[in-house]
């Protein structure tokens, strides 16, 4: 599923090609993909026409495009979804769901998700700050993000730092690939517990996970296959400097130890088994 890394990359990508253009017309071909806008499709396409988008927003994983009517459009990609722009004479793409034409006929801007995991709708009143994603937590490369807080709300808490690392409403936009290699990075093994940890260590910590991000968006994300790509169409290549996950087997890059793979919360965490060793269980 897309990141941080990934979602910022699209989030520029839009701010340059949609931002300060009015839709036309926006055609929805899957009713999957607008389910979260309980109206339904031809409210979607009715609202949203002749509307000039002012911005593109972000929140943690989530994308919103402040509109000059007060709306906001909200975007997740879930698993496979792209938001792509495309010339008006490009075929329609396999898994198109929703079209967005504009009134300078110039690109169009089109979703496309092939497993209909994510999904767009209309937030009324929602250009500052959707209500549906109020919730997230604003993410470590936000500049109002509270170190202080959430090193305070991290170290009051009793659960496992990676659990910590993935919760939303803590700290938004990390998941499964950049906690690895955060927690690599930092030589600390997601099952160590948040409230042991130690200020220094969780200072320590939000920096690597600051620089893993920062150094991703640079890259454009991860691509591990076609299903994330950039509005142009183009993959990340951030894979090529992941130091633990996906790395089974081969060597840590710091120390020649095989990485070790492991599960977690239905998923895998890889780590090195030397530099980040499973903390003792408690007494």
């Amino acid at each position: 599923m897309p990141e941080l890394p990934e979602v910022e990359t699209v989030r520029m990508g839009l701010a340059k090609w949609v931002t300060g253009r009015t839709i036309a017309s926006v055609e929805v071909h899957h009713p999957r993909a607008i389910r979260r806008h309980l109206p339904g499709d031809a409210h979607f396409a009715a609202v949203l026409a002749g509307r000039t988008v002012l911005d593109i927003s972000r929140r943690g994983k989530y994308l919103w495009l402040p509109l000059d009517s007060g709306d906001a459009i909200i975007a997740h990609l879930g698993m496979s979804g792209q938001l792509l722009m495309q010339p008006a004479a490009a075929a329609d793409e396999k898994h198109l769901r929703v079209r967005f034409a504009f009134t300078d006929q110039g690109p169009q801007l089109r979703f496309v998700d092939q497993r209909t995991f994510g999904g767009l709708a209309v937030s009324e009143g929602g250009a500052e700050l959707p209500g549906e994603i109020a919730h997230i937590a604003r993410d470590p490369m936000d500049p109002l993000f509270d170190d202080e807080a959430f090193s305070a709300r991290l170290r009051g808490r009793r659960t496992e730092i990676k659990r910590a690392l993935l919760d939303q409403s803590l700290i938004s936009g990390v998941g499964n690939i950049y906690a690895d290699e955060a927690l690599w990075r930092a030589r600390l093994h997601g099952a160590r517990q948040t409230d042991q940890l130690t200020k220094p260590a969780v200072t320590r910590l939000l920096g690597h996970v600051r620089e893993v991000l920062g150094e991703a968006i640079t890259a454009g994300g991860t691509s591990f296959d076609e299903l994330y790509v950039n509005v142009n169409g183009e993959s990340g290549y951030f894979d090529r400097s992941l130091n633990a996950y996906g790395r089974e087997g081969e060597p840590c890059p710091r120390c020649g130890a095989p990485i070790r793979r492991e599960q977690f919360m239905n998923r895998s965490s890889y780590s090195c088994p030397r530099c980040q060793p499973r903390p003792r269980p408690a007494p």
